[in-house]
């Protein structure tokens, strides 16, 4: 296999189960313009179920998957991509991964994504179409229609919702991994793949290199950002 063959890249996502709504022309397209990747949590980084109040779990794999996919963003620009995560609930595993990980910005309670992209255009200075998605339920989709590329992950239970997700040009690519069988991974490997650095990030990773130590400085010396919109207004969520 060619790591850098965008067909073959296609061909072995489509034989794991995959679905490409766009086709790659999109991707190639749009991907070197994307600055930022947001995620929602429920039913992304997870099934969505939940046990008690302190929120939905995270799987290293997906966790792994991200910092590859900043460090294939930072080889090919020199600078890694912004990383966020939207969420409807107040997640605690989300705020330990996001400050274990440095992301740049956690928006916890938001009932309209819509305004944490508003918040995200005006605080971050990142519009819109430099923006990718991964999101899974209809409380994202308002959003997913504003961005560039947006990855819908998979579940079987909602094939009507499926069915209209594509019919209304809502997503390019469908994982063939559910949120409890680390989806999140899938698309950060399908990202790195089409930015045609696949064997570099991982040999750079392996051998802990120096410029592998040094995109990690970088990214440990911030620290993200946490905001809530249980009011309905967006506003600084500190972290006790």
């Amino acid at each position: 296999m060619d790591f850098s063959n965008v067909n073959d890249i296609k061909q072995s996502f489509e034989a794991a189960g995959g679905e490409f709504i766009s086709p790659p022309a999109v991707f190639t397209e749009r991907l070197p313009k994307i600055k930022a990747f947001v995620f929602d949590w429920d039913g992304v980084f997870n099934s969505g179920f939940k046990q008690d109040n302190t929120g939905s779990p995270f799987s290293e794999p997906s966790s792994m998957g991200i910092n590859m996919l900043r460090f294939s963003g930072y080889l090919k620009s020199g600078e890694a991509p912004l990383i966020f995560i939207i969420t409807g609930e107040n997640n605690l595993p989300a705020i330990k991964l996001a400050s274990r990980e440095h992301f740049t910005g956690v928006y916890l309670s938001i009932r309209n994504k819509l305004a944490a992209l508003e918040h995200i255009n005006k605080e971050f200075g990142v519009l819109s179409h430099e923006i990718a998605f991964a999101f899974d339920d209809i409380l994202d989709l308002g959003l997913a229609k504003e961005v560039a590329l947006r990855f819908q992950v998979n579940r079987l239970a909602n094939p009507l919702m499926n069915t209209f997700v594509q019919t209304s040009g809502l997503v390019d690519y469908k994982t063939s991994a559910d949120g409890n069988s680390h989806a999140v991974r899938e698309i950060c490997e399908l990202i790195i793949g089409l930015n045609k650095n696949y064997e570099q990030t991982i040999s750079e990773r392996m051998r802990f290199s120096a410029t592998y130590q040094s995109y990690l400085a970088e990214r440990n010396s911030r620290n993200p950002l946490f905001f809530e919109g249980k009011t309905g207004r967006i506003q600084i969520y500190n972290i006790v």
